[in-house]
């Protein structure tokens, strides 16, 4: 069994849900003999989700003590959930608990595995990955769990990368500051929406919110030290978040110097758009599963450069399509790491460069 090609994802939220289709829907340009997912709570307003992911090919798993729960609900599980996580090759965690998930579970009952990924926050879980930020630094037989970075960590990591970073990782920033103006909640979200715009935090005194401590670590894979901080706000929207960011550079720059960066690299959008409901409404009409898998998407007129040095504007982040491009790159190359650049290219148009 533990030859065979089996992605476990756990949980069924704004980021399992989406990935569990996704994987389904690409197992055999992926080269995936199965795709099984976990759910946890047997409800009747999640059934058309569970039957809709079953109808591409996902197998349900769910803990023991509920199967005959969710069967009389409809949803006839396959497996029970721990042994999904035994038959794995690779397990993919999109809940909060990843890494009391790890410390009870998968230390125990993955051994078959290649390899865990959790999602998100989940700091300590694993070494931080990203796609296209850090990929050369990921070693096998060493790397058995990965972090991969929140959404907005992703679209922090590439504006550094790109505006900042030269192609040999020759590092020019001296400072990068951003504010996160996150959405309340995504449109598939009925309980976390809020009345009005909320500020977070800042809960680390060098970072400020995680989205710069994450992207700290995450550059430190790559033997940089960078000084950076966040701060982060709730705004009472579910379109998508936006990022503003000052980044301080030692050498001068013109704001024609940061566009042609920007459009070198091939995980930036650009956008003559402004508003986030327009680029968010591309994503729906044009996306992979309505998910850009673009890192971050910038509106062009916001760019500007102030005394040569000092690159401001905003950027929109791809309500977790960055993330998820992550996640299944990391599974692939847990699967193929020799060849997982050229399988992940039937999803990598979806990663735009114009919006």
């Amino acid at each position: 069994m533990q030859h065979q090609r089996i992605v476990h994802v756990v949980g069924t939220g704004t980021i399992g849900e989406p990935l569990i289709g996704l994987l389904a829907s690409f197992r055999k340009e992926l080269g995936i003999d199965e795709v099984t997912f976990h759910k946890r709570t047997p409800l009747l307003t999640d059934k058309s989700k569970v039957l809709a992911l079953k109808n591409k090919g996902a197998e349900l798993a769910v803990d023991a003590q509920e199967i005959e729960r969710f069967s009389a609900m409809g949803m006839k599980p396959k497996y029970d959930a721990l042994e999904a996580i035994d038959r794995a090759a690779v397990v993919i965690d999109c809940t909060p608990a990843g890494n009391e998930n790890k410390e009870k579970l998968y230390l125990r009952y993955g051994q078959n595995a290649h390899g865990f990924i959790a999602q998100g926050s989940e700091f300590g879980f694993g070494k931080m990955y990203a796609r296209g930020i850090n990929d050369r630094v990921l070693r096998h037989g060493e790397d058995k769990f990965l972090q991969v970075v929140s959404c907005n960590t992703h679209n922090l990591a590439v504006l550094v990368d790109a505006i900042a970073l030269g192609p040999e990782g020759d590092n020019t920033l001296d400072r990068g500051v951003f504010v996160c103006m996150r959405r309340a909640s995504d449109i598939s979200q009925e309980n976390e929406y809020i009345p009005a715009p909320t500020v977070s935090k800042h809960d680390d005194r060098k970072f400020g919110t995680h989205q710069a401590r994450d992207a700290f670590h995450l550059f430190a894979t790559l033997g940089l030290t960078l000084d950076l901080y966040s701060s982060a706000v709730r705004v009472n929207t579910q379109y998508m978040h936006v990022i503003y960011f000052n980044l301080i550079l030692r050498r001068a720059v013109s704001t024609e110097d940061v566009i042609q960066r920007l459009q070198a690299n091939g995980r930036v959008a650009l956008t003559y758009k402004d508003q986030s409901s327009l680029v968010f409404s591309f994503g729906r009409d044009h996306g992979l599963f309505g998910r850009i898998l673009s890192q971050t998407v910038i509106p062009m007129r916001s760019i500007s450069v102030r005394d040569d040095r000092e690159v401001l504007g905003f950027s929109f982040t791809p309500q977790d399509g960055n993330s998820l491009l992550s996640s299944i790159a990391a599974a692939e190359w847990f699967l193929y790491p020799e060849e997982y650049d050229q399988r992940l290219r039937c999803i990598e148009k979806f990663i735009f460069q114009e919006i």
